[in-house]
């Protein structure tokens, strides 16, 4: 009989990591590879070392920028293989070199997903919706040329198990969501989304009114270091947009409606097969 899938998303300052677990935990997905420089930790060695895993089955890559793939290289340092990974498609390595050429410097992380985004090409072995006991996946993303920017490049996704849906939407921009938009299927699969993952860290530029037309979450979790900037304090807006009811959270004396990873650490979801769900944090 199915069990729980845990999903724990981890306090990597600005960036952004999260790890899945089958119910018999047989199989983990990780949605990005950041890592949080200022305590050491790192997903690699988290695999390795905690989950006393050599493979990882499945890799999403939410966004091509440093801040989500600042520990890929290291998995290969660390022996972990990567058996599947979903991105988004395009644009093409060389094209994609050069985008990130615009941008700045090249860094190991960078070359490591450069080098695997032209590799990894041929049919999956054992799709996620079919190795991991009940919980499926769905993406989506926009294509080159006609966005030229790695946040509107992102690639959204939907993890879903019972009745829990969450998404990550990796850096996705104002533009990106609206193009989003009108995908008839993308906007069919934000009904009934239990929780949103702030587009880029919780910044305005991230937040996009016209996507709450058509679900509204019970929270919404960022991922981002202590406040330093203006366009960090969007928390407000994302009250706004939220089931008023909120969540509850263990060892809480209140409702949530908003988890952050710089005041709540790492933020676990525990899903029954039927939906429900239940909230830890590491503070």
């Amino acid at each position: 009989m199915p069990g729980d899938v845990v999903l724990r998303v981890f306090d990597v300052e600005h960036g952004a990591c999260a790890i899945l677990r089958s119910p018999s935990r047989a199989r983990i997905a990780m949605i990005d590879s950041g890592h949080n420089t200022t305590t050491g930790w790192r997903p690699s060695r988290y695999i390795r070392d905690q989950l006393k895993r050599k493979r990882l089955d499945y890799l999403f890559v939410t966004n091509a920028d440093q801040d989500h793939l600042s520990d890929l290289d290291g998995l290969w340092h660390e022996g972990i293989e990567v058996s599947t990974l979903y991105r988004n498609w395009s644009p093409a390595s060389p094209v994609l070199r050069q985008i990130k050429q615009v941008q700045g410097e090249l860094t190991n992380d960078i070359e490591r997903y450069l080098k695997i985004h032209s590799e990894y090409v041929f049919p999956v072995a054992v799709p996620f919706d079919q190795g991991m006991e009940g919980a499926t996946c769905s993406v989506f993303c926009n294509a080159h040329p006609d966005f030229t920017d790695t946040n509107n490049l992102s690639l959204a996704v939907f993890i879903k198990y019972g009745g829990f849906k969450i998404l990550f939407p990796g850096d996705l921009e104002e533009a990106g969501w609206k193009k989003l938009l009108t995908n008839p299927s993308f906007v069919s699969e934000l009904s009934g989304t239990t929780i949103l993952v702030a587009s880029h860290h919780g910044r305005y530029g991230g937040f996009c009114d016209e996507v709450f037309n058509y679900f509204t979450p019970q929270a919404v979790v960022i991922s981002d270091k202590p406040i330093a900037h203006e366009t960090q304090e969007t928390v407000p807006d994302y009250l706004q947009v939220v089931n008023g009811y909120g969540v509850s959270v263990v060892d809480h004396d209140r409702r949530r409606h908003v988890l952050t990873t710089r005041r709540d650490g790492d933020i676990e979801f525990r899903v029954a097969e039927n939906g429900n769900f239940w909230i830890t944090t590491a503070k």
